[in-house]
């Protein structure tokens, strides 16, 4: 029966509304009663089922004492706080409702099969009483300021007591599908018979659970054991649900762990303010066991997507650890492939800087005999460790001479045999340029071919004015591209205190802001300057950073001079 309130504020409480509101609340807790003891004297139960029946009474008896408590006619007070009557008339209501829930789901049981329809009557008239309760007693009052709730504030917002006799009195504010083995859940509630069946049901439907009192003793075992998903109660004494949330979020170790809020309040402003502050879900007592299931499978999905979310992420940051260590160890190696420097009868220098880890650059030189010095510098079209592999295969049969039948001291030949070996239909539709040049000690003459390769620049001597630059290169296509391809030699002779720059395009294209590249033009203009054309390979490599604006390029550095002496 709904009440009907009456107009005005200033009407005194009258005892026969206050008869009317006591009968009324009384009635289904006398069915509950009534129902309860005939099913404890006539139904042949087991002892768990008896014992969850005289919970379910002693339910009903301690609402007839809080009726008779609160509303007594002499002693009835517009002075109370609403949140703890609240709290305290729908504890025991929930205690009703949960125990009986938990002998319905045992109907594959006879006994109970044979009882479930007053158990149903019990539950019905359970829920019967909220409903009146709800209606005569107590409903949210939120008025604006009270919406914009101070986040620093844990208590929830005012209610305002509806006795149905046409006034209201203010409320003080109060401080306060699932599969078995598949989570660890914590139970944390201050009331130890809705906490204690609240762990019966989870534990039934197959969770492993613990159950804490209060919110200090939470935490503290939150940090040794692992949980799943915590069920925190929001009205608590000392540390309430606000609050405990707030050091779970807080805490490193704990703030992944979901956590579903429980409360009997379940006014608009608690749900928000708590999913604001990260909870993962709320749950109104009493818990419909449909919602209960699945809201906790929801969370626990979640979590276990989460889970494996960082996992995958975990195993891929490994895995890039690992492929980068292996990286730098193939870079390792492929430095360690390059020839030291020389100092007599000819000196060398270089500098190496490729784009990424493993870049396309290889280069290297070394005595075909006394007499006849090797010099070669190649590079292979793209990075990484594709590109790696070829350039190093490629200095390894040019430092071994493993190409039978091949004369190395004749570039055309050494050429040639090089794009029959290393034809792009064999190696991933990768090919390479390549400049390659013999200096006969005897003639002083460099011979030299070139494969799609920037020409090696000859510097003449600087004690010999007027200074001459002469770019040595032949007319060829890259190694790889044509099988039927020519590659013809040249020759130069090379004054004393000459020197030759052999070096990938790299070193002159190089990025100036986003729009511009250096040119092959501007990089020869620049010898003009005796400072530039005097700088060794490292500062030559400092400078091409300088101008880039960045210790990285955007192709491989690759610089070789190679000085020759006077007799």
């Amino acid at each position: 029966m709904n009440p009907t309130p009456k107009s005005g504020h200033e009407q005194p409480v009258e005892k026969v509304e206050l008869s009317r509101l006591r009968h009324e609340l009384r009635t289904p807790i006398n069915h509950i009663l009534g129902y309860c003891e005939m099913l404890m004297e006539e139904a042949r139960l087991p002892e768990m089922c008896l014992q969850d029946l005289r919970r379910i009474h002693a339910g009903g008896r301690e609402l007839q004492t809080l009726i008779a408590r609160y509303f007594d006619d002499d002693r009835f007070s517009q002075e109370r706080d609403l949140h703890q009557l609240y709290h305290e008339l729908r504890t025991p209501v929930n205690h009703i409702i949960g125990y009986s829930d938990l002998l319905l789901e045992q109907t594959e049981q006879p006994a109970i099969q044979a009882a479930a329809a007053d158990l149903q009557k019990i539950r019905e008239a359970a829920r019967t009483w909220l409903e009146l309760m709800e209606a005569y007693l107590v409903e949210p009052a939120i008025s604006d300021a009270q919406a914009a709730v101070d986040p620093g504030d844990n208590r929830p917002p005012a209610l305002t007591l509806n006795l149905g006799f046409g006034f209201t009195v203010p409320g003080p504010k109060s401080s306060s599908t699932v599969f078995k083995d598949q989570g660890a859940l914590l139970v944390v509630d201050d009331d130890e018979t809705s906490r204690e069946m609240l762990a019966r049901r989870l534990r039934r439907i197959g969770y492993t659970v613990s159950a804490i009192s209060n919110g200090v003793h939470a935490l503290a075992l939150a940090r040794k054991q692992k949980f799943d998903l915590v069920m925190l109660d929001m009205v608590m004494p000392g540390l309430d649900g606000f609050q405990v949330l707030a050091k779970f979020k807080a805490e490193p170790g704990l703030r992944d762990i979901p956590i579903i809020m429980l409360s009997a309040l379940d006014e608009e402003n608690g749900i928000a303010r708590s999913i604001e502050m990260g909870a993962e879900d709320y749950l109104a007592k009493p818990f419909n066991p449909v919602f209960l299931r699945a809201r906790i499978g929801a969370c626990l999905e979640k979590k276990r997507l989460r889970d494996r979310e960082l996992a995958t992420h975990e195993a891929l940051v490994s895995t890039q650890k690992k492929l980068a260590a292996e990286l730098a160890g193939a870079a390792a190696y492929v430095r360690s492939l390059l020839p030291p420097p020389l100092s007599s009868p000819v000196a060398t220098d270089w500098s190496f800087a490729p784009s990424e880890q493993l870049g396309g650059d290889a280069f290297g030189y070394h005595w075909l005999n006394p007499e006849q010095f090797a010099i070669y510098l190649l590079d292979v079209c793209g990075h990484g460790v594709g590109a790696a592999l070829l350039s190093v295969s490629a200095l390894q049969t040019l430092r071994a001479q493993t190409l039978v039948g091949v004369n190395f001291s004749e570039p055309s030949e050494v050429l040639a045999a090089l794009n029959r070996v290393f034809s792009m239909e064999r190696q991933n539709q990768l090919f390479f340029s390549l400049w390659y040049g013999v200096y006969d000690l005897r003639t002083r003459e460099l011979s030299f071919a070139s494969a799609g390769h920037p020409p090696a620049l000859l510097l003449g001597p600087e004690t010999a004015p007027p200074f001459s630059l002469a770019p040595l290169r032949t007319e060829a296509p890259a190694i790889g591209c044509f099988d039927e391809a020519q590659f013809p030699s040249a020759r130069r002779g090379v004054p004393p205190g000459s020197r030759l720059l052999v070096f990938s395009d790299g070193v002159f294209e190089i990025f100036h802001g986003s729009e511009r590249v250096g040119t092959w033009e501007e990089f020869v203009a620049g010898f003009e300057d005796a400072a530039v054309r005097n700088l060794r390979p490292a500062a030559r490599l400092e400078r091409a950073r300088q101008a880039r604006g960045a210790q990285v390029l955007e192709d491989d550095f690759s610089l070789l001079e190679v000085r020759f002496r006077g007799p």
